[in-house]
């Protein structure tokens, strides 16, 4: 059995419905509409964050149609974002296969990112579940904010440890909060308990963000995104922060004169990695990675042991030793 088959196991029937749920509440009367949502569905990832939902409020009892709603509301929300962000990033491929503004144009996707914020919001009046619209709402503004500091910094190139932290926290990490803070609500645990989640998917978040700004640096890497890619759009992460807090000027200005280059070479590449590896950046940003890891299974280990909180246990080890 797979890791990712062990996460599952504890959930493994309330996702098969949950898949059952969701792609009868997207299907439209629209012909087109239902063409392009298949497609999405096809092409879905590992879906962690239902899956997230999912274990939370398995964590604390059964699992109620609420879990059902909210894993549900934090799909659509999020399936929304990604589309738009593709948009805007006039991105051609999303997790091996083709965007759908590849396929269908900006304007069809866009209002699909429409279609599926629209059904999110529906979902919560229908179901009354005003608490995780709220939860959600919240997220996918910080979320906003993130991007928006991320593309104000890249333009100026002045980042900082904290200030890459708090875009991280923005981008990834509130939303796989919610998620843990929306699975612990949807059980009916109280604002402390649900509070504590929330700490704990913050932490999680944090630690797949690092993991995943690490992949950036590893040629051939398995996530589809090209070697250096953060680089090329002027995307400063934690391993080269912590190499240009401590090397020399020259070393800084080289690096600088680089990122400020229009057309990014290979070679390039290899230059800024090596600056990184002499000041060992990499190792810095693992260790930063772990204490968020630790963080999370210490939030774990105050709830009573049962078959969700292994699996949550085994979700964290999987966020750091994952190859994509």
């Amino acid at each position: 059995m797979g890791k990712s088959e062990e996460i599952i196991k504890p959930v493994a029937a309330e996702m098969k419905e949950f898949n059952r749920f969701f792609r009868e509440y997207i299907t439209s009367n629209t012909r087109i509409l239902n063409i392009v949502t298949r497609y999405i569905i096809k092409t879905k990832g590992k879906q962690m964050r239902p899956m997230l939902v999912f274990l939370t409020a398995k964590l604390f009892g059964e699992i109620k149609p609420s879990a059902y709603h909210a894993a549900s509301l934090i799909e659509l929300m999020h399936t929304a974002t990604l589309i738009h962000d593709d948009v805007v990033d006039n991105s051609d491929m999303r997790r091996g296969f083709f965007s759908v503004n590849a396929v269908w144009k900006n304007k069809v996707a866009v209002l699909i990112g429409d279609y599926f914020l629209a059904k999110g919001l529906l979902l919560s009046i229908e179901k009354n579940e005003y608490e995780q619209l709220r939860i959600l709402s919240e997220a996918v503004k910080e979320m906003s904010e993130g991007e928006l500091l991320q593309i104000e910094k890249a333009r100026k190139l002045d980042i900082s440890e904290d200030l890459y932290l708090k875009i991280i926290r923005k981008k990834t990490a509130v939303l796989i909060a919610s998620c843990s803070a929306a699975g612990a609500t949807a059980s009916g645990s109280g604002k402390e308990v649900a509070d504590k989640m929330y700490s704990f998917g913050e932490s999680l978040g944090m630690a797949f963000q690092i993991k995943d700004d690490l992949f950036d640096f590893i040629p051939g890497n398995k996530t589809g995104k090209p070697w250096g890619n953060d680089l090329r759009e002027k995307k400063i992460t934690l391993p080269l922060i912590h190499a240009l807090n401590n090397c020399s000027s020259a070393e800084k200005k080289q690096v600088m004169r680089i990122i400020n280059q229009k057309n990014i070479g290979d070679s390039d590449i290899k230059s800024i990695v090596d600056i990184i590896n002499k000041f060992k950046g990499f190792e810095y940003a693992e260790a930063k990675m772990n204490e968020y890891v630790q963080k999370a299974n210490s939030i774990l280990l105050s709830f009573p042991e049962n078959d969700a909180r292994k699996s949550l246990s085994l979700f964290v080890d999987y966020v750091v030793a994952r190859e994509k």
